[in-house]
């Protein structure tokens, strides 16, 4: 496989899941989580992809079943055209029926296993990411420093509130 291939795709699914929790308001500790099971994820369904072992299994009969499909869709068309009482219909009907034809010869269990191939990456690098979200949750909850989401103000510590008098008076803040 090459470099640009194996390396690439892991990385920008890294980049992507990283900078979409960083978009989202997550804190940069959680967000790095996030791109790192993002890469993890996307090098897992690169190589999922690449094992087309389930694709295999269930392309054949996919692949029989589009085409039966497509190739009803073809019948009822042309023989709808020739129904028709418009020749603009008709021949709309026609190039329908051709295009139907034309999509029935393209589905092949080796282009259904490109098709599975493409949801794979993406889907494993997005649910992995997520996990790193969450993952970054419990060091959050533990006070890590780079963790934690908010301004930095400790609901639990007094402050001084600014009033136009200038009483000074402390009070609680609760957020």
């Amino acid at each position: 496989m090459r470099g640009t291939l194996k390396y690439g795709v892991p990385a920008a699914a890294a980049l992507g899941v990283g900078g979409y929790a960083l978009s989202q308001g997550e804190d940069p500790g959680s967000a790095a989580l996030a791109a790192g099971a993002g890469l993890l994820g996307g090098a897992a369904g690169l190589k999922g992809a690449r094992n087309i072992a389930l694709a295999g299994k269930y392309g054949g009969q996919l692949s029989r079943q589009a085409q039966g499909l497509l190739g009803r869709a073809e019948d009822r068309l042309s023989r709808a055209s020739y129904g028709a009482k418009n020749d603009l219909v008709s021949d709309a009907l026609l190039n329908l029926s051709g295009a139907a034809g034309n999509v029935a010869e393209q589905i092949t269990p080796r282009n259904i296993g490109k098709a599975m191939a493409a949801g794979a990456v993406p889907a494993a690098a997005l649910t992995a990411g997520l996990g790193g979200v969450a993952l970054g949750a419990i060091p959050g909850a533990m006070g890590l420093p780079g963790f934690q989401q908010g301004g930095g103000i400790d609901p639990e510590s007094p402050y001084i509130s600014q009033n136009p008098r200038g009483l000074g008076m402390t009070t609680m803040q609760y957020v």
